[in-house]
């Protein structure tokens, strides 16, 4: 077995690693692997490789980790109840300070407080700003 295929078994080990973790480090070293697997094709001695193996796993964390970063940091999409932050509501019951009401929001009623210093009277229409459990708070929008 030639030294490049050490190279390259040991970087498909790595790319393997990658993808049952995240974060992106075991790819920079693959990435190291690679340009060491290059330089021994080409004849480099054993300190040349390791200095190519060096070299590209730190231009890697430099260069490509920060953008594989970036690009798999995509905004969450909000889903079951917590869609509903955000969105406005109609208030059904009227919600005292310091107490419960009810809002209908996609024709369901859910329950409601909110941090307002005033009752928001039946009718209204509010804005929910975060959910806990099946309680909604909501504010007026």
């Amino acid at each position: 077995m030639e030294c490049w295929h050490i190279w390259a078994i040991i970087a498909i080990l790595f790319i393997i690693g990658e993808i049952l973790t995240s974060g992106f480090a075991l790819v920079c070293f693959a990435v190291g692997c690679i340009g060491g697997a290059v330089g021994a094709a080409a004849g480099a001695t054993l300190e040349w490789q390791l200095g190519i193996f060096a070299l590209c796993t730190l231009l890697s964390f430099l260069a490509v980790r920060p953008l594989l970063k970036r690009l798999s940091s995509k905004d969450e999409i909000a889903t079951n109840a917590d869609a509903l932050i955000g969105r406005t509501a109609k208030v059904t019951e009227c919600i005292e300070v310091g107490g419960k009401g009810r809002v209908a929001l996609d024709g369901d009623l859910w329950q409601a407080v909110s941090n307002e210093p005033t009752d928001i009277v039946e009718g209204e229409v509010v804005e929910v700003i975060s959910r806990e459990s099946i309680i909604l708070t909501v504010k007026r929008k």
